[in-house]
């Protein structure tokens, strides 16, 4: 997975009920809006992917745990804070501001309570600019080839999500590139799980995406998630 060191700001009164996993590459101008999203109680886990403009200084004034990730990638910076959770249930976002952290208290919710595994959010944008219509055609042809695969009827692959950290540890997730949130939703599935999605608002993203900004991207994400849907189940009769 490649070198992963943690750092905290002052001490905590004690262990955080939810740890949110927040992958951050370049992100300064995005991070004060997403931390002070997290809800109170929550632990903000900022995992630094080889940043360039200060963001694991800023979010470490802002009071959130800093992960570094030594290893590139959208995978690999999601597994370093899963590793670094210790939380009960780990919820994932987006560290870009287009996607609101307080979403995330009814999946939550829904997790604590039993009626769902995995808690899943559907991208509903607030503007026409918020979603590439590149990336949003992608992201269709993605969703068809996991019914097909998986018998899931999902609309959105998106990346706020909520689980409990040892049963995705248990998922063995080996994917550090762009696959790695398809690869958590089709092993999963596998695996029996109970998966829920609901719509959550997204906003146009603070800065320029590393991934679906540009048709290559794009390109890049699609084949990373396609080489995921023809793995052959990780594990038969592996339960929630």
């Amino acid at each position: 997975m490649g070198a992963v060191t943690t750092s905290s700001p002052a001490p905590e009164a004690g262990p955080a009920s939810v740890d949110v996993v927040l992958p951050c590459l370049d992100e300064a101008a995005a991070l004060p809006w997403v931390l002070e999203r997290v809800p109170p109680g929550w632990r903000a886990l900022v995992v630094d992917n080889g940043s360039t403009d200060g963001s694991d200084r800023i979010a470490r004034e802002l009071g959130a745990t800093v992960v570094r990730a030594e290893r590139r990638g959208f995978g690999a910076a999601c597994h370093a804070g899963l590793t670094a959770a210790t939380a009960d249930i780990v919820c994932f976002c987006d560290c870009d501001a287009s996607l609101d952290p307080a979403d995330l208290v009814p999946f939550v919710r829904e997790v604590r309570a039993g009626e769902a595994d995995l808690v899943l959010g559907r991208r509903r944008p607030r503007s026409p600019g918020a979603w590439p219509v590149h990336a949003r055609a992608g992201n269709l042809a993605l969703s068809r080839l996991l019914r097909r695969r998986t018998g899931l009827r999902l609309h959105d692959l998106g990346p706020l999500r909520a689980a409990r950290r040892a049963e995705l540890l248990a998922l063995d997730l080996t994917d550090r590139r762009n696959g790695y949130p398809l690869q958590m939703v089709v092993r999963a599935a596998d695996a029996g799980w109970r998966i829920a999605e609901h719509d959550v608002p997204y906003a146009p993203r603070t800065g320029a995406s590393k991934v679906t900004g540009t048709w290559r991207g794009t390109f890049q994400a699609v084949r990373d998630m396609s080489r995921v849907l023809r793995e052959a189940p990780a594990r038969e009769g592996a339960a929630s």
